[in-house]
């Protein structure tokens, strides 16, 4: 019979592996679109559009690591990389648990209870949802109106995700859906220092992501002062929106439709589009580069050397008879 161990073991790998199928389906659907919308933009541009991108994925991490040490669990800069990088892949998958499930698993080999990484990623994902649609009101109703009234009641929405991510009604929300799903409440509450730093992060990821549109806006025939606010507002209320719409993998369609809704009055007739398009694929594969690299980095916990021996605690069934001359030790000198 299949141990409990190696049952999930192979649940992560089926994860993992249905997370890459449908990611690269997403890739070679749109195969002819993304090359003609690749082929208007110069190669420095693509690069610098991608580096962005992945910036702006580092920022995000490194707020979840603050949030699950912060709970009782810091981890190492490659553990961290390594257990964010290969569960975002779960979001490709149809569904908003999957990249949850993925992380879960992956955390648990580094003794990170369920419970504390379940709550880690609920934290970050309250602190990057609440301050993308901090950075949209702050940034689009003064550069589109287009926006300002389609979008207008997910700007009424950002004061209160924002007083959300007080410490107090985080810890209460976090508590109240650990126990909806049976388990354990947290072992510590949410402390405000943490919440201000896993939000900053996550404000300096929307920074990146915004950069990351800005190139290619520029690329079409963009142009003006107030174009990387536009670009950095539309592509926050672009994510939170495909965030909303739960069954899409990756928010797939819903994040275009908004993002080009908001780019159109600023950018050449199908520009947008473009865009949109072109932002999807650069990011795909910023989330297959960063999985990749956290493949080859490696990162996993220390396994014992089963060949090594402690000197502290010898392994049963070695131990030296009583009143035998072990050897490789000092005698000490005896007394004439």
């Amino acid at each position: 019979m299949i141990s409990k161990a190696v049952a999930m073991r192979i649940l992560r790998v089926l994860l993992v592996v249905l997370a890459l199928a449908f990611c690269a389906y997403s890739l070679v659907d749109q195969w002819d679109a993304t090359v003609r919308a690749f082929e208007q933009m110069s190669v420095p541009t693509l690069l610098g559009s991608f580096a962005a991108g992945l910036a702006g994925l580092v920022g995000w991490m490194l707020s979840w690591r603050v949030f699950l040490a912060g709970l009782g669990s810091p981890l190492p800069l490659k553990a961290m990389y390594r257990i964010n990088s290969i569960s975002q892949l779960g979001k490709y998958v149809p569904g908003k648990v999957w990249a949850l499930v993925t992380q879960m698993e992956l955390a648990k080999e580094y003794d990170v209870p369920r419970p504390r990484s379940f709550g880690s990623t609920l934290l970050a994902m309250a602190a990057s949802q609440g301050t993308g649609l901090a950075v949209a009101a702050v940034t689009l109703p003064l550069t589109s109106e287009t926006a300002r009234q389609r979008y207008w009641w997910l700007f009424l929405l950002a004061p209160l995700m924002l007083a959300c991510l007080h410490p107090k009604v985080v810890t209460w929300a976090v508590n109240l859906l650990l126990k909806l799903a049976r388990r354990d409440p947290l072992e510590r509450p949410v402390r405000l220092g943490e919440m201000l730093l896993g939000s900053f992060l996550a404000v300096v990821g929307w920074a990146f992501f915004g950069v990351h549109l800005w190139l290619l806006c520029a690329a079409v025939g963009g142009d003006g002062p107030g174009l990387i606010f536009l670009a950095t507002g539309a592509y926050a209320l672009a994510f939170v929106a495909g965030f909303l719409v739960f069954i899409a993998p990756g928010g797939i369609g819903a994040r275009e439709t908004a993002m080009v809704l908001v780019l159109t009055p600023v950018l050449p007739a199908g520009a947008p589009i473009v865009v949109a398009l072109a932002s999807r694929v650069l990011l795909t594969i910023a989330d297959l580069a960063n999985a990749g690299l956290a493949v080859l980095i490696g990162g996993r916990p220390p396994k014992p050397d089963s060949g090594e021996r402690s000197a502290e605690a010898p392994a049963e069934g070695n131990e030296p008879e009583p009143g035998t001359l072990v050897t490789g030790t000092q005698l000490s000198e005896t007394k004439e």
